[in-house]
């Protein structure tokens, strides 16, 4: 529990907070509620409080939500935050509920095994049924070709037969017209697969970046139990809202943040940087860049291909799906070296028009 009064100062700060965030109360009592937030909630925390002091209107108060919370070594960790509000003799003030989610994380990893497992074994069984039906579909337009072919191959052959022959020539006209019409078949069967697995319910709405990000960071480190992750947050002038499928889009940074806390390895500490930026056709670009080894020369080309990965027990899907999920939205992903040796993975989304909120 962390009490604070109307300028964000701390005035109580719990015996449990204290292990949490690796303060003692003493240090922190008088100062900015702010040193517990990672960038950009820090820089722009004094807003917000003048914002509903001046308002009234409450974004977070009374409501819980999962955000990041910074310790006092730097790392970050995700956490459940609840905020009271309260009128005293010396003022107003705050009593915020702090709940760490990484205690769940034994947990967590647990669930999120079985639920891997699970989601491998459907896969499985959805690719086989889908090669079931695949080959079913093309077997018959396949076997006509072959059959076509095959006779036109054999009227040339014939021992004495003339190509020249009129005969023969509607024959062999009728064979190849036939096997030319079963091949475009097989290609409308394809076409209406690809087409039915990417008419998937797509709910587009637009949404404050800040919130997508940060519950999207805060899943991610749930279940993290291989060393301290810092994840450095800067959206400069981006545009605070973008029009997408909000779990769509999480599912891509959820994905990417992942890949980026797996290739630091067994480091101590993981550095990851996520920044935002305008570019061009009212579009926000946004970066999930890492210090890790980055994937060899090879590995890069092939890296959004589907069944292509670099773990040894990775089926090669994220990364295609999130190509798959970004395109849908109009958008694109691609992957360049970070600036410390690290991977950088770009995409694009179009920008809201929500304007004054940032999420919080």
């Amino acid at each position: 529990m962390v009490v604070i009064d109307a300028a964000g100062h701390i005035l109580s700060f719990s015996a449990a907070a204290e292990r949490l965030f690796g303060y003692s109360e003493a240090e922190v009592r008088g100062r900015n509620v702010d040193l517990l937030m990672p960038s950009p909630d820090r820089e722009k925390h004094d807003a917000y409080m003048a914002r509903y002091l001046e308002s009234g209107v409450p974004r977070i108060i009374g409501i819980g939500r999962v955000l990041i919370a910074r310790h006092r070594d730097g790392s970050t960790f995700p956490i459940e935050l609840s905020i009271g509000e309260a009128a005293t003799p010396e003022g107003r003030v705050f009593t915020g509920f702090v709940r760490d989610l990484t205690e769940r994380q034994a947990a967590a990893r647990r669930l999120q095994d079985l639920q891997a497992e699970l989601s491998r074994i459907s896969r499985i069984s959805a690719m086989g049924s889908l090669a079931a039906a695949l080959a079913h579909e093309l077997n018959q337009p396949l076997t006509a070709i072959a059959n076509y072919l095959e006779a036109a191959r054999d009227l040339i052959a014939q021992p004495g037969a003339k190509t020249s022959d009129a005969a023969i020539q509607a024959l062999i006209h009728e064979a190849v017209t036939e096997a030319a019409g079963q091949s475009i078949r097989a290609g409308q069967i394809v076409r209406r697969l690809r087409e039915f697995i990417a008419r998937g319910e797509s709910e587009k709405r637009i949404e404050p970046l800040g919130k997508l990000v940060a519950e999207a960071q805060a899943l991610a480190l749930i279940g993290n139990g291989n060393g301290e992750v810092d994840i450095q947050v800067d959206f400069g002038s981006a545009p605070v809202s973008v029009l997408v499928d909000r779990i769509q889009i999480q599912q891509v940074l959820f994905n990417l943040l992942r890949n980026a806390i797996e290739a630091g390895g067994n480091t101590p500490r993981k550095r990851i940087r996520i920044t935002a930026q305008p570019c061009e056709g009212e579009m926000v670009e946004l970066v999930v860049e890492d210090d890790g080894s980055g994937p060899g020369a090879e590995a890069a080309r092939h890296l959004f291909e589907p069944f292509q990965s670099s773990k040894a027990e990775g089926m090669g899907l994220g990364l295609s799906i999130c190509r798959t999920i970004v395109e849908a939205h109009g958008g694109r992903i691609w992957y360049q070296p970070g600036d410390n040796g690290g991977s950088a993975f770009h995409f694009t989304l179009m920008a809201g028009a929500l304007e004054g909120s940032d999420g919080n």
